[in-house]
């Protein structure tokens, strides 16, 4: 590997700078996905091979990023285990097949890692083309955030369906937990095989839970994931927005690295984590909206109160939002690359 900052910080050594990439860094605030995105649906992207390398290579190739992470969506193991799930603009994703009873939550398959090989093929794309040059991030989407799309049929605001099926009806949402678990497990194994460098688990809606209910029906899963990854020198990444609150049980999962969202004090969770614990985060992406001296003032502090601390990643609390001037990303990161502590 050429540039082996990312891997370095991520296994909690130590880095001339603080590596950098960003979540949804290959999104919608640059002209150059549109130009693609305008040829082809959202899945038709996913679920073609050089299309997701494409897609994948626009931030390593315009934006000179530290990490790439694979072009895909948290969602697709939804869609493995028998959703019928479509992307519709403006709206986003949906299920027209919301799982809700006992017998919806019967019909969806486990053993159904053969439907996402076009996954694995992808990553094979994309290594062909990085070269060696930067490590690829593969990534899932958690069970209880995978869940709440399932139950849902899509977005929500309150989370109101999923709720009531885990305090109605508990035994149900445990056996669609450990359902989508299982299928995680083989996803991110699958995606570990075909060569990704390491690998984030997206937990998106983590923070629509209580303390008890993210124990009960999120950590659990979570951790039973990490538990059965083939992750020998491949470091695990657990974020979810809520993580400032949820980071001591994250902990005990065992990742590599805890991605912190922008609610709290980075160096305070760092140094309440067990060692060897790296921390990734925590620019609020809004600031990316701002004037560029005020960017390199807010990520200037991070790093000045970051400074001497082993195993920190770069990074937004957050995705980037698709209405940042690609300008001022491109900036940010400048600005990290030129920072040495």
């Amino acid at each position: 590997m050429n540039n082996n900052l990312f891997l370095d910080a991520a296994n909690s050594k130590s880095t001339e700078r603080p590596p950098v990439w960003m979540m949804r860094q290959a999104g919608r605030f640059m002209p150059q996905y549109w130009e693609i995105k305008n040829k082809y649906s959202f899945l038709e992207m996913c679920k073609n091979p050089e299309i997701a390398a494409d897609v994948t290579m626009l931030p390593v190739d315009l934006l000179g990023i530290d990490a790439a992470i694979l072009f895909c969506d948290i969602l697709v193991t939804g869609e493995a285990m028998g959703g019928d799930l479509s992307f519709t603009q403006g709206i986003g994703p949906k299920f027209a097949n919301p799982v809700r009873t006992a017998a919806d939550i019967d019909k969806l398959e486990v053993d159904v890692v053969n439907r996402l090989e076009y996954v694995a093929d992808a990553i094979k794309v994309i290594q062909q083309r990085l070269n060696g040059s930067i490590p690829l991030i593969g990534f899932a989407g958690a069970p209880f955030t995978v869940m709440s799309y399932l139950v849902e049929g899509g977005s929500s605001k309150d989370f109101k369906l999923t709720k009531l099926l885990m305090h109605n009806h508990p035994e149900l949402a445990h056996r669609l937990l450990a359902k989508i678990a299982k299928v995680t497990t083989d996803y991110l194994n699958l995606q570990i095989a075909a060569g990704v460098n390491a690998v984030q688990l997206f937990d998106s809606w983590a923070l629509a839970l209580s303390w008890n209910d993210y124990q009960e029906f999120s950590h659990q899963y979570n951790q039973q994931i990490i538990a059965g990854l083939n992750r020998t020198n491949v470091p695990v990444i657990s974020f979810c927005k809520g993580s400032s609150v949820f980071a001591p049980i994250m902990a005990e999962a065992k990742p590599d690295v805890i991605s912190v969202d922008w609610n709290a004090d980075l160096l305070n969770i760092k140094n309440a984590l067990p060692k060897g614990i790296a921390v990734q985060g925590n620019l609020d992406p809004h600031i990316l909206y701002a004037d560029q001296p005020v960017i390199k003032k807010h990520i200037y502090q991070l790093f000045e109160r970051m400074r001497g601390t082993e195993g920190f990643i770069f990074n937004l609390g957050h995705g980037i939002m698709p209405d940042i001037p690609f300008d001022n990303v491109k900036y940010a990161i400048e600005v990290v690359k030129e920072f040495r502590y």
